[in-house]
């Protein structure tokens, strides 16, 4: 008996067989056993900003909203311009030091290229 593979989606190994398909109880998710490795299926992140304009590391954005930062009454006011950006995974996508407030994280959906 071959081991069976584990869910692309969830990463479980509770996986079943049925019929042509394998089956995860955890998120429900079917898959065809002629399907390519997940891995092969790996997909790039594309970064967009609020106007859907890709973004890169090292960009100069600029912040469209004002933005308070959690803990202090100090703003981010809308037109603070941002250099050097990093983008990183996660719900804040954007790494970067702004000045007269230090490092901080983003949201790309309240930013726009420069």
């Amino acid at each position: 008996m071959t081991p069976l593979p584990p869910c692309p989606q969830c990463q479980s190994t509770f996986v079943y067989e049925d019929g042509a398909n394998y089956i995860c109880p955890e998120c429900s998710h079917e898959w065809s056993r002629e399907a390519a490795p997940a891995e092969a299926a790996e997909v790039q992140r594309v970064w967009k900003d609020a106007h859907g304009n890709v973004l890169n590391d090292g960009d100069s954005v600029t912040v469209i909203k004002d933005l308070k930062i959690k803990g202090s009454s100090a703003v981010v006011k809308v037109g603070t311009k941002v250099k050097n950006i990093r983008l990183i995974e996660g719900d804040h996508d954007i790494d970067c030091k702004i000045d007269g407030f230090g490092s901080m994280q983003l949201k790309s959906e309240y930013i726009k290229k420069a």
